[in-house]
């Protein structure tokens, strides 16, 4: 049951993709958080961070079950506003300080994978409904879109309901919906689960180390004391696991997506960890397969984070493939308009 095991691991592996606030690049003093009112269909209370220049191109970065913004790493938020890009990151409903939907029905795992989708109290299609509503809030028309695992299927999802809004797609270490791809290996599931759960904040940063050694970067070792730091401010932060089980449900009742991806027509991105144990590489590669004209970056030694070793190269690869874009698009304008003395 693998997604099952993604939606109760999750909150395990969301410190591997945080930065140490003792890191003077990690810094959180530009990158406070604030909140969007009313966001979205649903008028949630969506938290955000806003980091670069507003007349640069935006980046909505989205993350996965269970994450939150912070889990996007403030030195790899800061290399793409280097390369000129602003970006907002954000905590998805039912995560960190956003809305928790805790009127919802109990969200019921075995139920949902059995076929039986009466628990779900929303979709991914909700979820991106709301990444477009922050936009809405930030007076922001398109932005270029960057998913992480659940937060890649968003971002696919957003691209195809709201394709006016979305400039380009990023899709990283995810996967189509498709249950024949992109899926857990057993190893990892059998590992993780090992050992007891977590009821108290020290357990919960131990869980988080031992997720690390488990579906980490073999070629890009992390820094457990950094780990450890961040763990605990993902905890403090937010520990709501019925929330994150609604998520994993969530994005099980929203099924395979691979037939309207073929019908996309946007410039997309996907980035995928050879090494990702919890996401197999099989989900990127079907992702670039369905959307036409997709860049596909497979990495070698790279797991399912954005490990300190990986955050310089990936954000060079990101902002360039934004900038191109950017780019492309003005070319485009430019070529649409009448010369001058003609009608």
């Amino acid at each position: 049951m693998p997604e099952l095991a993604e939606g109760i691991i999750a909150p395990m592996i969301a410190a591997l993709l945080m930065d140490s606030p003792t890191n003077p690049l990690a810094t959180n003093a530009l990158l406070e958080d604030q909140r969007a009112l009313n966001v979205g269909p649903a008028r949630l209370e969506i938290a955000y961070q806003r980091l670069g220049d507003r007349a640069a191109p935006a980046v909505l970065l989205i993350m996965g079950v269970a994450a939150q913004s912070i889990h996007w790493p403030d030195s790899f938020c800061r290399a793409l506003v280097s390369h000129g890009l602003q970006i907002i990151r954000f905590d998805n409903r039912d995560a960190g300080l956003s809305t928790h939907m805790r009127d919802a029905p109990v969200p019921d795992l075995q139920a949902v994978l059995a076929g039986d989708l009466s628990s779900a109290s929303y979709r991914l299609s909700d979820m991106a409904a709301d990444a477009a509503g922050l936009l809405d809030a930030l007076g922001i028309d398109r932005a270029h879109v960057v998913g992480a695992s659940m937060g890649g299927q968003i971002a696919q999802t957003m691209a195809i309901e709201y394709p006016d809004r979305v400039f380009s797609l990023t899709s990283m270490m995810s996967t189509t919906g498709n249950r024949a791809v992109g899926q857990p290996s057993p190893d990892v599931l059998r590992e993780l689960f090992s050992g007891p759960s977590a009821t108290t904040r020290d357990e919960f940063v131990a869980q988080f180390l031992r997720a690390a050694r488990i579906v980490g970067s073999p070629g890009y070792p992390s820094d457990e004391a950094e780990l450890a730091e961040t763990a605990g401010r993902a905890f403090d932060r937010s520990n709501d696991m019925v929330a994150t089980a609604r998520q994993a449900v969530a994005t099980v009742a929203s099924g395979d997506r691979t037939d309207r991806l073929r019908k996309l027509r946007l410039p997309a991105l996907v980035i995928h960890g050879m090494a990702d144990r919890m996401c197999d590489v099989s989900g990127g590669r079907a992702t670039a397969e369905a959307i036409p004209g997709t860049e596909l970056v497979l990495i070698e030694d790279m797991g399912h984070n954005i490990p300190p070793g990986l955050r310089k190269q990936l954000a060079e690869r990101i902002a360039e493939f934004v900038l191109r874009v950017e780019a492309d698009c003005k070319d485009r304008a430019r070529s649409q308009r009448p010369e001058a003395g003609t009608t």
